[in-house]
C-alpha cells in the first residue's frame, strides 16, 4: 500500500491553493484514493478471472455503469487482463464527463483534446460500432499513444486521428456529408483516394519522414500546418474517399447541419485536481511545479487556450447537438470563469443539467448546473464538467 504523503506542499503552492480557496488536505493521501478500471463491454462474466490474476477483489462503481475500482497499489499493467484489452484504466471522474456527453450508437463524436486515450476507447465502446469518433491532439507522441491503444483493444474501426490545433481543427466528418460529393471521378480521383490504413509505410513516405525529422522546428511548424491524418480505421468515413475531400473546410451553414453531434473538450489545464499529478513532483522536484503550475503568465495563457478550445468545440457541434467541457483543475479561473465568458459571447449556447449525475459523489460547481468532483468527498481524480446544448440560431 501506498504510503502516506510525509513531503511537505511548498510555501507557493500552498500560496496558489490560498488564492483560489482550495483546501491542502486533499494532498496529504494517496492511499485514500483508490485507482479505477473500465471493462469492456462483453467481458462481464471474466471478472472472477480477473480478480484471480490481480489476486484483489474489483468493487463495482455502484454510480458509474461498467466501472470498478481497487486498492491504487495494485498493479495490472502485467496482467492478461490489461494486456488483452479486457480492462483499462481510466479514472471514474473522467468516465462521467464521457457520460455527461449522452453518447447514442450512430452518432459523430469529436474528442478535441484526445491524448491519452482512455475517454477516446470509452466513447468508441458507447457507440457500439455505429457513428464515428475523430480525435485531436497538439501532440503527435501523445496521440500516437492513443492509436496504440485503439489497436490494442480492437477499438479503431470508427476512429481517426489528427494531429492538429484543437483550437484551429476545422474538420468535420466525412461521411456525413457523403450524399453532397460529386459522381463524376477522374483517374487522378480514384489513385488518390485512401485505402485502408496501414502502419507500413511507402519507400517515399519513409523517406520524407526522415527529412522532416532533421527539421528541428518540426513541432512548432505542426501548430501551423494542416492537421496531420496518423490513424483511421475502416469504416470511420475516410476510407474510398479523396485527401481534399477529407480536408475541405465546411461553412458555417455545414456546420450547423453537419457539424458533429457530439463534442468532448477536456482542456489542458495545471492539473491541480489530480493529487497524483501533483505528487510527481516530489520526484521531479518542487521547481518544476512553479513552472508548470504556478507562473501567473502561463496560467493566463492557458484560460484563454481553455476558451478558444471550448468556442471551436462548439462552433464544430450540429444544432442540437451536446458539448461537454471538463478540466482536472479545481480553480475557479480555469472552470466558472471561463465558462461564463464563454456563455457571454455565445448565445446559442444553452447550459444543461446533467441527469445523470443525481447519483454521483460530486456537488455544484459555482455556476449552477456545473459539477465538480473533489478528491477528498469524490474518491477520484478532481474533475470540473459543464454540459452545453447548441440551440437552433
Amino acid at each position: 500500500m501506498e504510503e502516506t504523503s510525509t513531503s511537505p506542499l511548498p510555501a507557493a503552492f500552498l500560496d496558489f491553493l490560498k488564492e483560489n480557496d482550495l483546501d491542502p488536505s486533499i494532498y496529504a493521501a494517496t492511499d485514500s484514493t483508490p485507482r479505477y478500471v473500465r471493462l469492456k463491454p462483453g467481458y462481464e462474466a471474466d471478472v472472477e478471472e480477473i480478480e484471480a490474476e490481480i489476486k484483489c477483489k474489483l468493487e463495482k462503481v455502484s454510480w458509474l455503469p461498467g466501472f470498478y475500482s481497487l486498492p491504487p497499489d495494485v498493479q495490472i499493467a502485467g496482467s492478461q487482463a490489461y494486456k488483452t484489452g479486457k480492462i483499462y484504466g481510466i479514472d471514474a471522474a473522467s468516465g462521467a464527463a464521457v457520460t455527461a456527453l449522452d453518447v447514442s450508437p450512430g452518432n459523430h463524436v469529436l474528442d478535441l483534446c484526445a491524448a491519452p486515450g482512455a475517454k477516446l476507447c470509452m466513447i468508441v465502446d458507447l457507440l457500439d460500432g455505429l457513428g464515428s469518433v475523430t480525435g485531436v491532439d497538439v501532440s503527435q507522441h501523445r496521440l500516437a499513444a492513443c492509436r496504440t491503444m485503439l489497436q490494442k483493444y480492437a477499438l479503431g474501426d470508427i476512429c481517426r486521428l489528427f494531429v492538429a490545433n484543437g483550437a484551429t481543427f476545422s474538420l468535420i466528418p466525412v461521411n456525413v456529408t457523403s450524399e453532397s460529393r460529386s459522381d463524376e471521378s477522374t483517374l487522378e480521383d480514384s489513385v488518390d483516394r485512401l485505402k485502408e490504413w496501414t502502419s507500413r509505410k511507402s519507400w517515399k513516405e519513409r523517406k520524407k519522414a526522415a527529412i522532416a525529422k532533421q527539421n528541428a522546428a518540426a513541432e512548432l511548424v505542426q501548430r501551423c500546418q494542416e492537421p496531420e491524418l496518423i490513424f483511421y480505421g475502416l469504416k470511420s468515413g475516410v476510407v474510398g474517399f479523396t485527401k481534399s475531400e477529407i480536408y475541405r473546410s465546411p461553412s458555417e451553414s455545414e456546420l450547423l447541419s453537419y457539424g458533429y453531434d457530439r463534442v468532448l473538450v477536456d482542456a489542458e489545464c495545471t492539473h491541480d485536481g489530480s493529487i497524483k499529478h501533483i505528487q510527481k513532483f516530489e520526484s521531479w522536484g518542487w521547481t518544476s511545479l512553479q513552472r508548470r503550475v504556478l507562473d501567473a503568465e502561463r496560467t493566463d495563457n492557458l484560460t484563454v487556450l481553455q476558451l478558444r478550445l471550448l468556442t471551436n468545440g462548439f462552433r464544430l457541434l450540429k444544432s442540437g447537438g451536446i458539448l461537454v467541457y471538463s478540466t482536472c483543475s479545481l480553480t475557479v479561473a480555469q472552470n466558472e470563469d471561463v465558462v461564463e465568458q464563454f456563455l457571454k459571447d455565445n448565445a446559442s449556447a444553452e447550459l444543461q443539467e446533467i441527469e445523470a449525475a443525481r447519483n454521483w459523489p460530486c456537488k455544484s460547481g459555482r455556476i449552477p448546473k456545473t459539477l465538480r468532483f473533489d478528491p477528498w468527498a469524490s474518491q477520484t481524480s478532481g474533475l470540473f464538467v459543464a454540459k452545453f446544448l447548441k440551440l437552433a440560431e
